[in-house]
């Protein structure tokens, strides 16, 4: 792995080929003016102080738009690798004038039942929020509407209260992901208490499980760094927006919790997955053991009339042969109906 401080050069290190342009929304409580372009220099002059600036950056194979936003920001170069970095862990860090988050998104490929993610960075100032996102997407375009109408008073907030509302659209998808999780291990749960089921319990339940530990990966670390947000410490953090804050916290609880639920549940699942493989063998060495009991004795009779001696009279009677049916089928009945009427079949 290269070393990263050693290098002032940028790499993208992920996999999407979304071309990188920008999308700005500058508002105040007067006014909102967007602006679209594929390099920074084609929407700088919008950006004005006196307003609150959303940039929205989609795709990051331009390196180098990527470098002029963030030293527009004065953004530090490691957070700036940090952004490019599309395999970063989840977290929260707080700088003398921004705060950092790098979240994930997840969609989920119900056709191929893949979790599929893609990086958000969202980074808060006084005045300015920006986001980072690998593919083009339609995730934000309710909070843009919001501001264009100008819905809840949103332009007339300050810009910790658009962090606050992008904050809550995150952790309605981790919500959205977490409750079909759970969904889908309740509905494994009533096909695993029929024994006699057809469905191939096992792949789902690997398939439940990968995308449990994708979710569980990139949302556990909030569980810690959330509260950074939350001290009274942390200027960026108006008093009037902190209960919008401790809102999008409960919704984290509630996810948190969720996958807590999931977890117990995978883990009793696999319990009685392995139970009920055990139980399905049982009842097929059950029926096995049934059928080779009635055989046994009709094998004993077969055994006998096929030694070669010379004097055996059923061998040379007329109604030998109907007789050793007639034997061998009232002893296999005989056999069986004992079987039922001790419940073995």
């Amino acid at each position: 792995m290269r070393n990263n401080l050693l290098s002032e050069k940028l790499t993208y290190t992920g996999e999407s080929q979304t071309p990188t342009h920008l999308h700005l929304c500058s508002y105040s409580g007067k006014e909102v003016q967007e602006a679209t372009g594929k390099t920074f220099a084609s929407i700088a002059a919008k950006l004005n102080a006196n307003r609150i600036n959303w940039l929205q950056v989609h795709g990051m194979k331009d390196t180098e738009t990527i470098r002029e936003i963030c030293n527009h920001f004065q953004i530090d170069f490691l957070v700036l690798q940090d952004i490019l970095n599309a395999n970063h862990p989840t977290k929260i860090e707080e700088h003398d004038n921004y705060t950092v988050l790098i979240l994930k998104l997840f969609i989920l490929n119900e056709e191929q039942e893949e979790l599929n993610q893609q990086q958000l960075c969202l980074i808060h100032g006084n005045n300015f929020v920006l986001s980072f996102l690998e593919n083009e997407t339609t995730f934000f375009d309710d909070v843009t509407n919001a501001i264009t109408n100008n819905i809840l008073k949103i332009c007339d907030k300050q810009s910790d209260y658009l962090l606050s509302v992008l904050l809550n659209s995150v952790m309605g998808n981790y919500i959205s992901i977490v409750s079909n999780i759970d969904d889908s291990l309740e509905d494994l749960e009533e096909h695993l208490l029929t024994i006699n089921n057809k469905h191939d319990i096992g792949a789902r339940i690997q398939t439940l499980r990968r995308q449990y530990m994708h979710i569980k990966k990139s949302v556990l670390p909030l569980k810690e760094q959330y509260v950074k947000l939350l001290r009274s410490e942390n200027e960026m953090m108006h008093k009037v927006n902190r209960p919008f804050f401790n809102d999008v916290n409960d919704h984290l609880q509630f996810v948190l919790q969720t996958i807590d639920i999931c977890r117990e549940t995978l883990s009793s699942l696999v319990d009685l997955y392995i139970s009920n493989n055990d139980l399905r063998m049982n009842d097929i060495m059950k029926r096995l053991t049934v059928v080779s009991t009635i055989f046994i004795p009709l094998t004993f009779l077969v055994g006998v009339w096929g030694m070669n001696f010379d004097i055996m009279p059923e061998l040379r009677w007329q109604y030998g042969y109907l007789m050793a049916w007639v034997v061998m089928l009232i002893i296999g009945g005989l056999v069986y109906w004992y079987l039922r009427k001790k419940k073995w079949n």
